[in-house]
């Protein structure tokens, strides 16, 4: 006999966990909802920048509307929280990146994740700084 649909017997519901701020009970939970709630800020950025290139490809006009759009006090604003969202986010992504990815063995030692942590900063201050040099060399 199937009791599926047998509407005269009650059914009996399991216990659920309730879900509501499950992210709010554990520290590390609250690290990880903030490291997802950045990577908006960092989906935002690109579609910022998306836009301008599709701008510059639409002419030397849309290209300064969206300059003199950029420079806009809301831009500027957005931009500083995108920075520290972006900030954040890469804070976030170079203290996992030891967790993640295989061990490095050096001289019969396993490389330590502040070592790794410390060279993605380094390669990332190094590319930043060469990308502002390019930027400068660029003729306005």
């Amino acid at each position: 006999m199937n009791h599926e649909h047998d509407a005269s017997r009650p059914r009996r519901a399991g216990y659920m966990r309730p879900m509501a701020g499950w992210w709010r009970r554990n520290p590390s939970f609250k690290r990880y909802m903030l490291r997802e709630v950045t990577a908006v800020g960092v989906a935002l950025y690109a579609l910022v920048l998306t836009v301008g290139v599709i701008r510059l490809a639409q002419g030397e006009a849309a290209w300064n509307d969206w300059r003199a759009l950029m420079a806009t006090p809301w831009s500027i604003a957005l931009h500083l929280v995108l920075l520290v969202s972006m900030l954040i986010h890469a804070r976030s992504w170079f203290e996992i990146m030891p967790k993640t990815m295989p061990m490095i063995i050096i001289g019969h030692q396993r490389l330590a994740g502040s070592v790794i942590t410390r060279t993605g900063w380094a390669v990332t201050l190094l590319a930043s700084v060469l990308v502002v040099l390019l930027a400068l060399q660029v003729p306005s």
